[in-house]
This record gives structure tokens, sequence and C-alpha cells, in this order.
């Protein structure tokens, strides 16, 4: 019997409970009140469970109603869940946008663009990476994010497809108690190339052989940009670090910004949203790329 309960006796059941009564119910449902008492005494007989206490004027849930109650609410969410997510797909939005972030983006533009995916397209669940270097290609190439976010890999695949979000510029920084600190004006190369350079490294292979910014032969590499700040301040090394992660730290001291020879003032990441060029991102996937520019 309980293989026959079905979502409309579920529903009256809710309509039942939230109006307080049976007419009321049955106003709401746009029926006629004998129909909601049928459904309702027929659901009772399915469950062999009584939901509603109909002794006084207007019934109340039982004990074992109340309990249940809660049930058929979540039961009829995720229906409608089901079936919002049905019509979606078949308007053409994605079942899922999966996304890769380069570590260097800013994140309170990455939360901005999430916020917005969620408010409009709500039956569409975000998966988001945050990787570095070819780690943020990879997923692409291999179909298992439809979405890219590059910054510190300046090539471009040619299987991809690539357009422009923004500019992310970086700053050269040390530790206030680094023997780099000290020095007045121009850091020679010469100089740099004394003191371990910390650097952020690639989890993949497809970066093998290839370096960006390393401008010292003594490097200690690091696969978490977190770990490669909190190196920083603890004065193990001298860096290129985003200009908005570091921000704070310099103003406080806790950073001292510092001028290499060699290194342009301009230095930074011409961040791109890549996609395959076979594989095109939906409406959700180019809403969130239109929130990230």
């Amino acid at each position: 019997m309980l293989d026959g309960v079905t979502l409309d006796q579920l529903r009256t059941f809710i309509a039942a409970a939230d109006e307080g009564s049976f007419s009321a119910a049955a106003r709401k449902l746009r029926r006629a009140q004998s129909v909601v008492s049928q459904t309702l005494a027929n659901l009772e007989a399915q469950l062999a469970v009584k939901l509603f206490d109909r002794s006084a004027r207007y019934p109340k849930l039982t004990d074992q109603g109340r309990s249940l109650l809660a049930d058929a609410r979540s039961v009829a969410d995720n229906v409608d869940g089901f079936k919002a997510r049905a019509h979606a797909m078949r308007e053409g939005l994605e079942p899922e946008l999966a996304v890769v972030v380069d570590v260097m983006y800013p994140m309170q533009a990455l939360t901005r663009a999430a916020i917005h995916s969620r408010k409009t397209f709500p039956h569409t669940p975000l998966r988001l990476y945050v990787e570095a270097l070819g780690a943020v290609i990879r997923p692409v190439l291999d179909r298992s994010c439809s979405v890219g976010v590059i910054g510190s890999l300046p090539t471009v695949p040619d299987e991809l497809q690539s357009e422009p979000l923004l500019d992310v510029p970086f700053a050269t920084v040390v530790s206030p108690t680094h023997r780099l600190a000290a020095v007045r004006g121009v850091v020679s190369a010469s100089a740099v190339a004394k003191h371990v350079q910390l650097v952020l490294t690639d989890r993949t292979v497809l970066t093998d052989g290839r370096d960006f910014g390393v401008l010292s032969p003594l490097t200690w590499r690091l696969a978490d940009l977190g770990a490669k700040h909190a190196f920083l301040r603890a004065g193990l090394g001298w860096g290129h670090m985003p200009l908005h992660m570091v921000k704070a730290d310099l103003d406080s001291g806790a950073l001292i910004r510092i001028r290499v020879e060699g290194v342009a003032r301009g230095l930074g990441f011409s961040m791109k949203a890549v996609f395959r060029k076979d594989a095109p991102p939906g409406p959700a996937g180019r809403a969130f790329i239109a929130q990230l520019k």
C-alpha cells in the first residue's frame, strides 16, 4: 500500500497542515472539500497512520502527522527541484557548471560571479576548482570542466578559445626582516640571484622545463599560493605576488615591496576565460564569464 502513495496526496496533506482546515486547503487547491477529506483519508489508510485528530472543530496534526509532515515537504521540494532541473535542461541549460580558476584571480570578483550564478540559475549547481598554471588548463582539455580562468599560464592550447577578462597587477615583495628589504633603490639581478626565490609550481607536466618570472637559481617551489604567502611573511625568500593578496601586508608593513632589475613596473597577468572550441559553454557558463569580466 505504501508504494501507492502519490505526490498529490502529499501535497494535499501539506496544504491541510498549512491552512489549518480541510476547507481552507480545498480553496487553496481549488477542489471540493469532500475530495480533500477523501484524499487524506485514503492517505491515512495507506500509511496505517492517523495524521489528523478530527475530534475538534478544526483538524489538528497528531504527533505522527507532525513527524511525517517534514518528510512530505522534503519529498515535494525534491520533486519540484527535479522538475525544474529537467525543464532547464530541456531549454538548453547545463545540468552543472564546472569551472576551474587560476589561484591568481581576485577572489572577490569570483565570489560576485558565483552569487550571480546562484541567483540566476538556482537549479544549476556550481563545481569550482582553484588551481595554478597547467592545472587550470588540464580539466578544460579533458572536459571535466567547461570553463577555465587562466593567468599564470601565458599560453593557450590550440584546442581552446579564450576571451579577455581583466589584468591582475603583481608586486615583488619580501619580509622587512629579509636582507633585500634593506637595499635602497632598484635591487640588482646579481643581488636577487643570491637569495631564495619562492616560486609557484605546476601540479601537472604541461609546463615541464619552463619557468615564468624566475630570476634566481636558488628556488623553493610551492604548489600552494597560500603557503608562498606565508613563507614570504616569514622571511624565507622573495617573490612575486598578486597585489590584491598582499596589499594589506604592504599597508601594515608585514611585507615590503622591492624593485628588481629587469622586472617591469607593470608586472602582472592578463586573465582569460577559456573553453573548448568544440564544447562552448551554455547559458550558465556564458553568464558566469560575463560576470567575471
